[in-house]
């Protein structure tokens, strides 16, 4: 686990305007201090990243979102009771003199409270909040481990915290509370039905008005090896189709059984979701590594705990070329 003299170091790195990687128990996290405009242009210049698409500020406690949103509905403390500190991010009506980089020149800003021991320790200890965007180039796959920091961003990073594989696996859910009504604007592992047992509502989906959010746009999470996401049984059809045309195959299985085929690289996945979940980006890089032309991931089930899984698969799925053209 990280040493007390590793945060201390890493506070020190913020303060000083550098870029700090820290596990959150979702994937780890690529910070600044958010109230330094030159440490967040630091952020966006390592991955690459749109300056129209905002950051999430994580802060340690509840009682922190005065300092960053004007208005806290009630129903953002009632999220904030329920699920703080864990993977919800709330979308809030941003305070006057917050940074227009983190916010992507909105009036909203993106706020969460993470559960991981090692994030909560930088936090409490730097005292404000922390922008951070996952640790990973802009839309290619989450990092869930320090060593997918190290090998992604090398020494444009000035301190990595070692904290162990993150816990869940996969981004945060977000709720804009900044409207009228609660809106889910990115799934994750904190479900639609938990959010509207905690608020007494339904949630709204997302409309042409809402807030732009991390996580959202079409592409996403993406490999660099084309990525098709399919049932059991056409995957193990075209891989071996593939496999006949002399292609180089990588399949993301759960419940399929790897066939005898040359020049396949096979991972089975957890058969459960939270397992899974937690595999998914490490699987991903994996097989992104393995030098293949094509890579082809089983479809998750149906079921509304599967339901985030899914979206980063379709996400990080967009834009890939039809089988015929791999």
């Amino acid at each position: 686990m990280v040493s007390d003299k590793e945060i201390a170091h890493a506070v020190a790195v913020l303060r000083a305007g550098g870029l700090v990687a820290f596990p959150t128990e979702t994937v780890y996290g690529l910070g600044a201090d958010a109230a330094n405009p030159d440490a967040v242009k630091k952020v966006f210049a390592a991955k690459g990243r749109p300056h129209d698409h905002p950051l999430i500020v994580h802060i340690v406690e509840a009682v922190q979102l005065a300092a960053w949103a004007r208005e806290v509905p009630p129903a953002a403390h009632k999220l904030a009771r329920k699920f703080w500190p864990g993977p919800l991010t709330l979308i809030l009506k941003r305070a006057p003199g917050v940074n227009d980089l983190i916010t992507g020149g909105q009036d909203t800003i993106a706020l969460r409270a993470p559960s991981h021991p090692v994030a909560r320790a930088l936090l409490a200890r730097f005292g404000g909040g922390v922008a951070a965007p996952s640790a990973n180039r802009f839309g290619r796959v989450s990092a869930t481990t320090a060593e997918h920091v190290r090998r992604e961003f090398g020494a444009t990073v000035d301190c990595v915290l070692d904290g162990g594989a993150a816990d869940v696996g996969i981004e945060s859910t977000i709720v804009d509370i900044s409207g009228p009504q609660p809106t889910l604007l990115r799934p994750g592992w904190i479900t639609a039905q938990q959010l509207e047992e905690a608020l007494g509502l339904q949630l709204a989906l997302p409309a042409a008005e809402s807030p732009r959010a991390p996580g959202t746009l079409a592409r996403h999470y993406a490999p660099q090896t084309p990525l098709l996401v399919m049932e059991a049984d056409l995957l193990l059809e075209l891989a071996a189709s593939l496999a006949r045309q002399g292609k180089r195959v990588a399949v993301l299985a759960r419940s399929a059984r790897e066939p005898l085929l040359p020049g396949l690289t096979w991972v089975g996945a957890p058969s459960d979701a939270a397992g899974y979940a937690h595999d998914l980006y490490a699987n991903l890089r994996r097989l992104d590594q393995a030098g293949c032309d094509v890579l082809l991931a089983e479809a998750p089930p149906q079921a509304a705990e599967w339901f985030a899984i899914r979206d980063r698969l379709t996400r990080a799925a967009a834009g890939a070329p039809p089988p015929e053209a791999t």
